[in-house]
C-alpha cells in the first residue's frame, strides 16, 4: 500500500478507474504525454462488468469506491476511465471528492467531424448507449447525422479475454459489428464511436472483422490532453517509481491479467 503520509506533492499519482481493464486504453494515451507520472490503476473486478448493472447500482457503487481509493492513494487527479461510470456517476463523484475528476464520454463530436455519409455508429455497453447523455451529445454535436447505437456486453468480455492472452475468433467481432451495421441505415455507417474504453484495446480486431473499411474513434487522446492541461504546472518525480494496479477482488482471472498489466507499466498488484 502507498501510505498517504509518505507522498510528496511530486509523488502523488494519477488514479485511473474502470470496472475492468478497459481504462488501460486511456492510461496508454496519457502516459504517452506524461511518461513520468506516477500511476495507480484501479479495476472494480468485484463489480465487473458495469454495462449490465443498473443505473442505481452504479450510481451508489462508484462514488463510494473512489472515496476509498482517494483515501488510500492520495491522487492528485482521478480519471474515470469508464464510459458507463462517467455517464451515470460522474457528477456524484465530483461532488463527493475535493480534487479534479476527469470523465469519459462517447466521442460523438469527432465522429461527426469525420463522417462523410452523416451516419454514425455508437458501440458501447448496454448501460451507456441507453443514457440520455448520449442523446444530448448527438443533438449538440451531430444534429445533422443519424446516430445508430448498439450495446455489447460480449465485446467487453472479449477485450478482457484478449488481455488474458486468450484467442477470440474474428467471427465473434463480426457478430458484434453486425448488431450495429445490420440495423436499418447501418449500411451507410462510415464512422464508429468506441464508446467503451475496452473497445479500443481490440480496435485492430474490429477493423479486420468489419465487412468494409470503417473509421473507429474514441476519447482517449482528448482525455490525455485534458489531464496534461490540468497538471501542467505540477512537479513529477525525479526518478521512475513502481506503478500500481489495484483490484477490488483478486482471483485466478485477475492473475491472468498481470502480464498485460506489466506491459502497461503496472508492476505492483494490490487489493482494495
Amino acid at each position: 500500500m502507498i501510505a498517504r503520509e509518505t507522498l510528496s506533492p511530486a509523488d502523488r499519482p494519477l488514479l485511473f478507474f474502470d470496472s475492468g481493464i478497459g481504462g488501460l486504453s486511456v492510461l496508454a494515451a496519457t502516459r504517452s504525454l506524461l511518461p513520468q507520472a506516477p500511476i495507480v490503476y484501479a479495476a472494480d473486478s468485484a463489480g465487473f462488468p458495469y454495462g449490465t448493472r443498473s443505473e442505481a447500482d452504479i450510481a451508489a457503487r462508484v462514488p463510494a469506491l473512489l472515496g476509498r481509493l482517494a483515501e488510500r492513494y492520495d491522487p492528485r487527479l482521478i480519471v474515470v476511465a469508464c464510459n458507463t461510470a462517467s455517464t451515470i456517476a460522474l457528477a456524484a463523484v465530483r461532488s463527493a471528492l475535493d480534487l479534479p475528476v476527469v470523465g469519459t464520454v462517447p466521442a460523438i463530436k469527432p465522429a461527426a467531424a469525420l463522417s462523410r455519409t452523416r451516419v454514425i455508429g455508437v458501440l458501447g455497453t448496454e448501460a451507456t448507449v441507453r443514457q440520455p447523455y448520449v442523446d444530448e451529445l448527438a443533438r449538440a454535436f451531430a444534429a445533422d447525422c443519424r446516430v445508430l447505437r448498439h450495446g455489447s456486453a460480449a465485446l467487453v468480455e472479449m477485450a478482457e479475454a484478449v488481455l488474458r492472452g486468450e484467442d477470440v475468433p474474428d467471427a465473434a467481432y463480426a457478430d458484434v459489428l453486425a448488431g450495429l451495421l445490420d440495423q436499418p441505415g447501418g449500411d451507410r455507417i462510415d464512422v464508429v464511436v468506441n464508446a467503451c474504453t475496452h473497445f479500443p484495446l481490440v480496435e485492430a480486431q474490429l477493423k479486420r472483422a468489419a465487412p468494409r473499411p470503417l473509421h473507429f474513434v474514441d476519447g482517449s487522446a482528448g482525455i490525455a490532453r485534458r489531464v496534461q492541461a490540468l497538471t501542467a504546472d505540477q512537479a513529477w518525480p525525479a526518478s521512475p517509481r513502481a506503478n500500481v494496479a489495484v483490484f477490488t477482488r483478486r482471483d485466478a482471472v485477475t492473475a491472468r491479467l498481470e502480464p498485460a498489466l506489466a506491459g502497461y507499466g503496472l508492476s505492483r498488484i494490490e487489493t482494495l
